[in-house]
């Protein structure tokens, strides 16, 4: 009976409000019958009431063993659910893993242990399974849906931290379906023939065909083992079609067919070298092309010899440039940006000439060279410096060109820069590409900003959007080598260069050159040599450049802290309580070069603005643009750096040695 009424309660539960009133209706009507049967107290009445009370009594029976089947009903599906349920717990195809505090693995399901293999016991770890699982548990932010993989499968990873269970479900049928997706997608790729116009034009024609030949079957031949589609559309270009997949596996090896081919054509003494760029991620081909094409010119403008892919919408990456780029421009391409510069200076109201935030002996002669040639074409030229970030040598030549007042005047600070600047201000960027890095980054905000930029120094990711001119020639001593050239084109009816100006520019080709003994070629000289002709004077040069004692034994302590890295690394730094000027942490880098064994000199310090800065420089077998690049810097082959913010020496210490081993292994 206990158990009639428990299932009664449990069927009148699951019944509806509605056949329960009607339920209650129903035997209430049938006991007001019998009421009033007993009340007139007639035969009827009695044979009615006892038909009452048996139809009452046939009720109650029925509804009882309603009750009765409803509930072995409900038994058996609870049962159903509850035996699902630790069936599922044991055979479903989800591994399951329980831990404990120390991550000792308490208990894994039978369908965990056929999938990955392990049959642990409590004495194994969660990371000796997968040390990317043991990194789930400590990291409960990202414990949910990550996919790892183990041996060969790949899965879906849930961690409940508070019960200490991981749940393993394998899609490594889905990851292979969404690799093959990715490793399909197409990619658009430009190649160029760097110096093949320079190197063919004295070539006889049966030496032109053989290179050519040479050329087009080592890259038909490299192609076709990476299943890609190559077309050859001029002299010197190459289209490229080619899946992400084959991508991926060339940057693996770093585009080793860059190296087959210098290092074939060197030994014909015919040094070619190639640069390519590669662009994917989306379906658009018109689109994927332009951007292969701006990639190829990013690494034309870093020097050439290497290869940039990039996904779009994100980082680029490069692969070669360990050679230092080659003598290739000619004096035509300089006669032609001298003229262009020209158009744009007469279509503009005033110039405004900056370089970078710490300008050095380059910054200044090259800003001078290019107010010099604005003035020529007769069009205001301002220089943008800010006192406060000079070295002694450039404040030392600075003073000397404050008592020429026409100078004097058109030099000024970077507040006033943004106060003068109009829509028709052209803005010359000298020495360097980022904005970030310049002298007042605020002059170009913004829209419609005219910018030109003439810089030495190989071109990196972040540039200016649709500059009016650019002028970018790694291969070049210094800025004031480049700007050199270009005044010999300017009009000869003008006023010449003045002498302290010609003594600003041939001061900024020594500095980049350390006295000619670096980066020089038959150009620099014949730079220098014009400077010269116009009135340069070495000996306020040579004054100019003396180091005060102070600076002299900053450089010195600096030195003390030489340790090597690798053999041939130098790296030294300095305290984290003491800041130092990037130009002494740069001439102690040149110095650690002079040290025997030495082929790339790294060194580290605070800077005056808080962050910590690295200066890098070698003798070029070792490109430390690529290393500083790593580290958010960029630079030329043999002369880089970077500055890294919210965070000390030490840690930038050991962010280097991790890249230089990095490289180290690769190489």
């Amino acid at each position: 009976m206990k158990k009639i009424k428990s299932n009664l309660k449990f069927f009148l539960s699951r019944v509806d409000h509605s056949t329960q009133l009607t339920a209650v209706s129903l035997i209430v009507m049938l006991l007001s019958i019998l009421i009033v049967g007993l009340i007139h107290g007639s035969v009827a009445g009695y044979i009615q009431a006892i038909l009452i009370i048996i139809s009452l009594i046939l009720f109650v029976y029925l509804f009882l063993l309603l009750g009765e089947k409803a509930g072995k009903y409900t038994n058996n599906l609870q049962y159903r659910i509850d035996r699902g349920t630790d069936n599922s717990f044991v055979e479903y195809p989800l591994g399951i893993l329980l831990y404990d505090t120390e991550k000792h693995i308490q208990w894994v399901n039978p369908y965990f242990v056929e999938e990955t293999g392990f049959n642990p016991s409590n004495s194994m770890n969660v990371g000796d399974i997968s040390s990317e699982l043991s990194s789930l548990i400590d990291d409960e932010k990202h414990a949910g849906n990550q996919t790892i993989q183990i041996d060969n499968k790949y899965y879906l990873v849930q961690v409940q931290t508070e019960l200490k269970v991981i749940y393993l479900l394998d899609i490594t049928h889905y990851s292979k379906i969404e690799k093959r997706y990715e490793d399909n997608r197409s990619v658009i790729g430009q190649v160029y023939l760097d110096n093949y116009a320079e190197i063919t034009q004295s070539m006889s024609d049966r030496d032109i065909s053989n290179l050519d030949n040479y050329i087009t079957n080592e890259l038909s031949n490299w192609a076709s083992e990476q299943q890609m589609f190559l077309k050859r559309t001029d002299d010197d270009h190459f289209f490229i079609m080619a899946y992400t997949g084959r991508i991926f596996d060339m940057e693996k090896n770093g585009f080793k067919i860059l190296d087959v081919i210098r290092e074939y054509t060197s030994q014909q003494n015919v040094p070619l070298t190639l640069s390519m760029g590669f662009s994917y991620g989306i379906d658009d081909l018109h689109k994927l092309n332009d951007e292969a094409q701006k990639n190829l010119n990013l690494a034309l403008g870093r020097g050439g010899d290497q290869v940039v892919v990039k996904e779009i919408g994100e980082k680029a990456r490069f692969y070669g440039g360990n050679t230092d780029p080659m003598e290739k421009r000619t004096r035509v391409r300089a006669r032609m940006i001298s003229e262009a510069l020209q158009e744009l200076l007469k279509d503009s109201d005033q110039v405004i000439v900056m370089g970078h935030s710490h300008p050095d002996m380059d910054v200044l002669g090259s800003s001078l060279g290019i107010r010099r040639i604005a003035m020529m074409n007769n069009t205001p030229c301002k220089i943008v410096i800010n006192p406060s970030t000079l070295h002694s040598d450039v404040s030392r030549l600075l003073g000397m060109i404050d008592e020429d007042p026409d100078i004097k005047k058109d030099i000024i600070s970077p507040e006033v820069s943004e106060a003068i600047k109009t829509p028709r201000t052209l803005i010359v960027m000298v020495d360097h590409s980022k904005q970030s890095i310049s002298i007042n980054p605020d002059l170009f905000k913004g829209d419609n900003n005219k910018v030109v930029v003439i810089d030495h120094h190989r071109r990196g990711e972040e540039f200016p959007e649709n500059p009016m001119l650019i002028y970018i020639e790694p291969y070049a001593s210094s800025t004031s080598e480049l700007i050199t050239e270009m005044l010999e084109y300017q009009p000869k009816n003008k006023k010449a260069i003045e002498k302290i100006e010609a003594t600003a520019l041939l001061a900024g080709i020594t500095v980049d050159t350390k006295s000619f003994s670096l980066r020089t070629g038959t150009r620099t000289f014949d730079a220098a040599s014009y400077l010269r002709s116009v009135g340069a004077d070495e000996a306020v040069i040579q004054n100019v450049l003396k180091e005060n004692i102070d600076s002299f034994i900053q450089k010195s302590h600096l030195i003390e802290t030489i340790t090597m890295v690798h053999s041939d690394m130098a790296v030294c730094f300095g305290e984290e309580d003491k800041t130092y000027d990037p130009v002494i942490v740069a001439q102690a880098a040149d110095t650690l070069l002079s040290l025997d064994n030495v082929e790339a000199s790294f060194v580290i310090s605070k800077r005056p603005d808080g962050r910590v800065g690295i200066s890098a420089r070698s003798l070029g077998n070792v490109n430390v643009q690529v290393i500083m690049e790593k580290l958010g810097g960029g630079g030329h082959l043999s002369d880089a750096a970077t500055q890294i913010s919210d965070s000390t020496v030490e840690d930038v210490k050991n962010q280097l040695v991790g890249v230089l081993t990095d490289s180290n292994k690769k190489s």
